[in-house]
C-alpha cells in the first residue's frame, strides 16, 4: 500500500509518499480500506518531533478515517466486510489502509460521504470528553472557545450551542469572527485587535464564563483564569503557545476555579470505546438532523499530505482538511 512517511522531523517538505506492507486485523481489530483521512494539529506536531506516538501505535501519522471494512479479525462480531465505518485511530491514517480497533469505528451519520466522515472522529471524540464529560458543560452556561474556526473550535461551538449554552469564542480575522458566528457564536472576537477578557466580560455583564475551552496553553493561561466567573472550569487540549506558563494563582483561590486537560491519542481501548459510544448516542443524532455541521474547507489527494500540512500550518482554513485516498 501507499503511506505517508515522516522521513525525518522537519517541515512540510519531509511528508514523503512510501510503499508500505499491507496491515493486518488484529483479534479485536478490523481493516480499513481507507477513502478519507482528517488531518490536525497533532499530525503537524508529530511530523516536527513533537508528539510522538504512543507505545504501539503506528509510526505513520493520521488520527481519523473513513471508508470500509476490507476484512475482520476473529473475535469481531459488530462489523461485516463491506461495511462504511469512520474511525479514531493512534496513528496509520495516512495511507490506503489502516487497523482499527472494532470498538473505536462508527457507523458515518446518515447523509454524510466518507470524505466528511473523516473529518468526525477526532473533533467529536475530543469535543464532547473535554467539554461535556470533563468540562461538565451545562444548558444555560457560557462557554469561550480558543481558535473557533479550527475543526475542534467549529465543532466546540455548534455543540455548546446545540446544549443551549451561551458561546463566545476568538479567532484571528473578522472573516474567521465572521464564520464563527455563523456557526452560532454569540459573539467572536479578533484576538489581533480585541482584548478577549474584556470583551468576553462585557458581554456577560462582567461575570465572565463558566468554561474556557484552551487550545492554545501557556501564552492565553493567565488571561483564562481572569476570563473565568466564579466555579468557572478551564479546560486544556492543546500547547500552541508553549507549555510553561509563570501566573498569579489567586484568581483560582478566590474564584474556586478548576483547571483540567487530557490527551485524547494515548487513551486506552476502552476509554476511546466509551466515548465512541457516547458520540453515538449524544453528537450523531445532531448531525444528522442538520443541527451541526462540521465544515471541509479543502481536500488533497493522500500523496499530497506536505500541501495540506503547509495549508494547516498557514492558519488559513476555516474547519476541517482532509486527505482523499
Amino acid at each position: 500500500m501507499i503511506a505517508i512517511e515522516i522521513r525525518e522531523p522537519g517541515g512540510p517538505e519531509v511528508l514523503i509518499p512510501v510503499e508500505r506492507p499491507r496491515p493486518l486485523a488484529g483479534s479485536q481489530e478490523v481493516l480499513i480500506r481507507v477513502a478519507a483521512a482528517g488531518v490536525n494539529r497533532p499530525d503537524v506536531m508529530q511530523r516536527k518531533g513533537w508528539y510522538p506516538p504512543p507505545p504501539g501505535a503506528s509510526k505513520i501519522p493520521g488520527l481519523e478515517i473513513a471508508g470500509t471494512v476490507e476484512s475482520i479479525g476473529p473475535q469481531v462480531t459488530q462489523w461485516q466486510v463491506g461495511d462504511q465505518v469512520c474511525a479514531l485511530v493512534s496513528g496509520g491514517g495516512y495511507a490506503e489502509y489502516c487497523a482499527v480497533p472494532a470498538a473505536q469505528c462508527l457507523t458515518p451519520p446518515r447523509g454524510l460521504d466518507l470524505q466528511h466522515a473523516a473529518a468526525l472522529p477526532e473533533t467529536t471524540f475530543t469535543v464532547w470528553t473535554n467539554v461535556f464529560e470533563r468540562g461538565r458543560l451545562a444548558a444555560g452556561e457560557t462557554i469561550l472557545v480558543h481558535g473557533g474556526t479550527s475543526g475542534i473550535g467549529a465543532t466546540a461551538i455548534q455543540l455548546a450551542r446545540a446544549y443551549r449554552a451561551r458561546v463566545f469564542t476568538t479567532a484571528g480575522s473578522d472573516e474567521k469572527c465572521a464564520a464563527c458566528e455563523q456557526l452560532g457564536a454569540e459573539r467572536a472576537f479578533n484576538y489581533r485587535n480585541v482584548d478577549f477578557v474584556a470583551a468576553t466580560r462585557e458581554a456577560t455583564e462582567g461575570r465572565g464564563v463558566d468554561m474556557v475551552l484552551d487550545i492554545v496553553g501557556a501564552d492565553y493561561f493567565q488571561r483564562n483564569l481572569d476570563v473565568l466567573a466564579v466555579d468557572g472550569r478551564l479546560v486544556l487540549i492543546g500547547q500552541l503557545g508553549g507549555p510553561k506558563a509563570l501566573i498569579n494563582t489567586t484568581p483560582i483561590f478566590l474564584k474556586r476555579l478548576t483547571i483540567t486537560g487530557s490527551v485524547l491519542r494515548s487513551r486506552s481501548i476502552a476509554e476511546k470505546s466509551a466515548i465512541a459510544a457516547a458520540v453515538r448516542e449524544h453528537v450523531w443524532p445532531l448531525i444528522e438532523s442538520g443541527a451541526v455541521r462540521i465544515p471541509v474547507h479543502a481536500t488533497f489527494p493522500l500523496r499530497l499530505a506536505a500541501d495540506a500540512h503547509r495549508m494547516m500550518e498557514e492558519s488559513s482554513h476555516i474547519g476541517k482538511i482532509v486527505l482523499v485516498v
